[in-house]
């Protein structure tokens, strides 16, 4: 699913276009027992708790696609006769009717997922009469396409309200507040079937995860059954070890700079564009060598792309690029630099020693004070046997960080 997909169906959760037909839901303490069950027609539900509903569906299906929302799909296996998508797809076709799937659905759920507290499972169906479209792209409301059935899982933490004093307006009085246990904001979640090219996916899932680095895989495999991509942040270190690899211990600031600036171009010219831009190692490599590698660096390229991340693998330019911090770290010195502005910092050999060197205008501030480029020393008053005199000794406007 690409973004205009995703933000087509957290169109639903309004009270306008709500297509959920039914809520489940079962709430699990942090011994893993089921403390209370709850199956609902949606519509039936008090006006503000609907709302608030709404705010968790949407945040399900919400983040960065690649990142917080993965586009998985079912291996061969588990779409046969007892795998998983099968059993998710009875679930969707019971319309969460079915008392007996839903109590394995959320033993499933129970079993695989990792958190030590209270939490609250919440799965909905929802039949979303899809509109046509013109060519011009233009919506048609009496004209649709297919009816997409779905269902969305979100697992949200259940955690007890702090501590403290409230108002009473009953007894006008200050009082100890009554501690509740809070329904927060989901931690996981999916999307089954998938809404590919507007139409619905038998063969893919949407997961969701609040953070990127914890996607819990044994609930991935368990619970889904569908093939796992490599998270954001493995992306990450993964292109950090290609850049590494193939520059050698002699790597320059320079050449790993344009990689970032030539990786950020790129980004920037595909940002209108509703799918994320994906890099294979063909597209890996021109970055390669439109940064200026040198051509000997190159002739190792395929085989460290290969062991590093797999030689089909691909990887979400969003995900290993920095478009909002660009930083450099010596031992005792961080630099942090606009990435816009990444060629603010150059570097140099100043007296026989490697240096960063970062030209600046007449204002710096040093932890918040405003402070001068140039330091101005001068003598004042006259000298025994003089006629006194002023000196300026005058510095070069830059300022050098050594490398080593």
């Amino acid at each position: 699913m690409n973004k205009k997909e995703v933000l087509e169906i957290r169109k639903q959760f309004s009270p306008k276009n709500c297509a959920i037909t039914k809520i489940c839901g079962c709430y699990v303490d942090y011994e893993k027992n089921k403390k209370m069950e709850s199956k609902d027609a949606f519509l039936a539900l008090p006006e503000e708790e609907a709302f608030k509903y709404f705010d968790i569906f949407k945040k399900t299906l919400s983040g960065s696609i690649g990142k917080n929302m993965l586009n998985m799909e079912f291996p061969l296996d588990a779409e046969m006769p007892g795998g998983t998508q099968e059993f998710l797809l009875k679930l969707r076709d019971s319309r969460l009717e079915d008392d007996m799937l839903l109590e394995e659905f959320y033993d499933k759920v129970i079993a695989t997922y990792e958190y030590a507290e209270n939490y609250y499972i919440i799965l909905i169906h929802a039949a979303y009469d899809v509109p046509g479209r013109t060519s011009d792209d233009l919506e048609m409301d009496d004209a649709s396409d297919e009816v997409y059935q779905h269902i969305l899982m979100s697992i949200c933490p259940v955690s007890l309200s702090k501590a403290g004093l409230s108002y009473n307006a009953e007894e006008n009085c200050i009082q100890d507040r009554i501690r509740d246990w809070i329904v927060d904001k989901p931690d996981k979640g999916f999307l089954f079937p998938a809404f590919n090219d507007r139409s619905t996916d038998l063969h893919s899932v949407l997961y969701y995860t609040k953070k990127s680095e914890n996607l819990q895989p044994e609930m991935i495999d368990q619970l889904l059954g569908a093939k796992m991509p490599m998270s954001a942040d493995t992306q990450k270190e993964t292109f950090q070890m290609i850049i590494e690899d193939t520059l050698g211990e002699d790597g320059d600031y320079e050449t790993v700079r344009n990689i970032h600036e030539t990786l950020n171009d790129m980004i920037e010219e595909h940002k209108e564009e509703p799918d994320p831009l994906t890099l294979d190692k063909t597209d890996v490599k021109k970055i390669f060598e439109q940064s200026g590698v040198p051509n000997e660096k190159m002739e190792n390229f395929e085989k460290n792309f290969e062991e590093n991340a797999g030689e089909k693998a691909t990887l979400l330019a969003s995900n290993i690029a920095e478009t909002r911090k660009f930083n450099i770290e010596t031992p005792d010195v961080v630099i942090k630099v606009n990435p816009d502005r990444m060629d603010l910092v150059e570097t140099r050999m100043i007296d026989g020693r490697q240096c960063l060197v970062i030209p600046v205008d007449d204002h710096i501030e040093v932890n918040g004070i405003n402070v001068r480029t140039m330091k101005v020393k001068g003598v004042a008053g006259p000298k025994a046997g003089g006629s006194g005199e002023a000196v300026e000794n005058a510095e070069d406007d830059v300022v050098p960080f050594d490398e080593d």
